[in-house]
C-alpha cells in the first residue's frame, strides 16, 4: 500500500532524485507524511511560507486518511520497512512512545531544548517523551468539547448541561416538543477506530472509572449509560459508523442537538459556507456524571523526524518552521487549530478568529490522556473491539465482555514487562 501524494494546490517537486544522487543544486526534496487536511488553503499558505524562507527545500506531502487509525497503519509500513524516502511525519498524542521504542523516531533533545518546551502545554511535551528523551515537537493541541445548538436551547429555556444525564433529557424534551423527524439528539465518533476510545474514555473518566480497568463497576456502569441512554436513545443509527467527518455533518447540516467533537470543529460550523447552523452554535466543556468531574480526552499532534531519513537537518528545520508561534498562530486562526504554545491563547488576532479560546485553557489543563505506553496501538484495538461490540447491542453482557477484555489487556502488558 502507498500514500496517495497531493499537491494541496502547490507546484511541489516530485521529479528528479533526492539524497547524494540528486542534481547538482537543485533543492532537497523533503516527504512528509500527513493527514488530509480539513482546511487545505492554511496548508497551502504554509508550505508557500517556508519555501519562501527555505529556497534549497521542497516539501512533498504524503496525503492519509483523516482517521488516526489508517493514517498509523499507512506511516507504520513505512518506517517498519525503513523507508528513507520519509523524512518526517506528524504522530498522533499516542504515537511517540511506539514510534520511539521501535527506533522510529529521532530523539530531538538537541535541536528541542527545554527552554524552548516550557512555551508548550505539559501534557503535549509529555506526550513526546519516551524514557528520558523527546520524540517530537508539538504541533497542536486537542480535547473532547460539547457543541450544541444555542437556538434549540434557548427556544426551550435551557442552558447547556452539566451532567450526561442532563444532556439526555434535554435532547428528549427538545425531540419530543420539535417534532421533527429529521433531528437527532446526539452526534459523536463511534466508529470502530481510535476515536470511538477517545469518545469513551470521557464518558468512564468522567465517572470516575479506568479504561484500561474496564470490569470496574464505574467503567461498566459508564459504558452502559452511553449505550442504553446515548446510542440506543437520542444518536442516529448510524452513530456507530462515524467519525470526525460523518459526525460533523451530521450537525453542521442541523441534524443533531448535541456534538461530541475537538476544537477545529468550531471555524467550520460558524462558516456560513459549509455549515447551515452557523451563528447557532454554542460549546462547553464536556458533562460530568452527578456528583463527578468532566473528563475531556488528550488529543493533537506533534512532528517527529525519521530516523532513517537523509535529510535530518532539513526536516528538523521543517518542523521547526511548522510548530513555532508563527505557523500555530497562522493554523489557529486560518483553521481554528488550538495551539501547543500556550503563550499563543492571549494573542488578539487569534481570540478575534477564536472567541472560544477564551474559555479552553482549563480544559486543555485537566484533559485526560490515554495510556503511555509502547504497546497502545494493540491495547487500543482491544478497547476498539470490546466497546463496539459492547454499544452495538442493546443486550449485550458488559460485564462478562469487560471482564474478558480486562483479561486480555493485563496478558498484554505483562507481556511488555517481562520482555523488558
Amino acid at each position: 500500500m502507498v500514500f496517495a501524494l497531493a499537491s494541496l494546490g502547490l507546484a511541489l517537486l516530485t521529479a528528479g532524485c533526492v539524497g547524494d544522487q540528486r542534481d547538482a543544486g537543485a533543492p532537497i526534496v523533503l516527504r512528509v507524511a500527513v493527514w488530509k487536511a480539513n482546511n487545505p488553503e492554511a496548508w497551502n499558505e504554509a508550505l508557500a511560507r517556508f519555501h519562501a524562507a527555505h529556497p534549497g527545500i521542497r516539501v512533498q506531502l504524503d496525503i492519509g486518511p483523516n482517521s488516526s487509525t489508517q493514517l498509523h497503519d499507512l506511516i507504520t509500513q513505512k518506517l517498519r520497512n525503513r523507508d528513507a524516502s520519509l523524512d518526517a511525519f506528524l504522530m498522533d498524542v499516542v504515537w511517540p512512545a511506539e514510534f520511539a521504542a521501535a527506533g522510529w523516531a529521532l530523539a530531538l533533545d538537541e535541536w528541542f531544548a527545554p527552554e524552548q518546551r516550557a512555551a508548550f502545554f505539559p501534557g503535549t511535551i509529555e506526550a513526546v517523551s519516551y524514557q528520558g528523551h523527546v520524540y517530537g515537537i508539538p504541533f497542536n493541541t486537542d480535547s473532547g468539547l460539547l457543541y450544541y445548538r444555542s437556538d434549540l436551547l434557548a427556544d426551550h429555556g435551557l442552558s447547556p448541561p452539566a451532567t450526561w444525564p442532563e444532556l439526555t433529557s434535554q435532547a428528549r424534551r427538545i425531540l419530543a416538543q420539535q417534532g421533527d423527524p429529521r433531528l437527532t439528539g446526539y452526534s459523536g465518533q463511534l466508529r470502530k477506530y481510535e476515536g470511538l476510545v477517545c469518545n469513551l474514555l470521557e464518558f468512564v473518566a468522567a465517572n470516575g472509572g479506568d479504561l484500561l480497568e474496564p470490569a470496574a463497576p464505574p467503567a461498566i456502569a459508564a459504558v452502559a449509560f452511553a449505550r442504553d441512554s446515548i446510542v440506543h436513545a437520542i444518536a442516529p443509527r448510524g452513530i456507530l459508523t462515524y467519525d470526525e467527518q460523518e459526525s460533523l455533518d451530521l450537525f453542521r447540516s442541523g441534524g443533531a442537538i448535541f456534538l461530541r467533537s475537538w476544537p477545529y470543529a468550531w471555524t467550520i460550523l460558524q462558516d456560513p459556507a459549509q455549515s447551515q447552523v452557523a451563528g447557532r452554535v454554542g460549546i462547553a466543556a464536556l458533562p460530568a456524571f452527578p456528583g463527578g468531574r468532566p473528563a475531556a480526552a488528550l488529543g493533537g499532534w506533534s512532528f517527529g523526524v525519521h530516523s532513517a531519513s537523509r535529510h535530518v537537518r532539513e526536516a528538523v528545520a521543517f518542523i521547526t518552521f511548522m510548530t513555532g508561534p508563527e505557523m500555530q498562530t497562522h493554523f489557529a486562526i486560518q483553521a481554528g487549530k488550538a495551539p501547543a504554545r500556550r503563550g499563543i491563547f492571549r494573542d488578539p488576532g487569534v481570540l478575534a478568529a477564536n472567541p472560544h479560546f477564551a474559555d479552553l485553557l482549563a480544559v486543555f489543563e485537566t484533559a485526560r490522556p490515554r495510556p503511555r505506553t509502547p504497546i497502545y496501538p494493540r491495547i487500543s484495538h482491544i478497547l476498539q473491539r470490546y466497546l463496539h461490540e459492547a454499544l452495538s447491542d442493546p443486550d449485550s453482557p458488559l460485564e462478562r465482555l469487560a471482564r474478558d477484555t480486562q483479561a486480555e489487556i493485563e496478558r498484554e502488558l505483562a507481556t511488555l514487562r517481562s520482555a523488558g
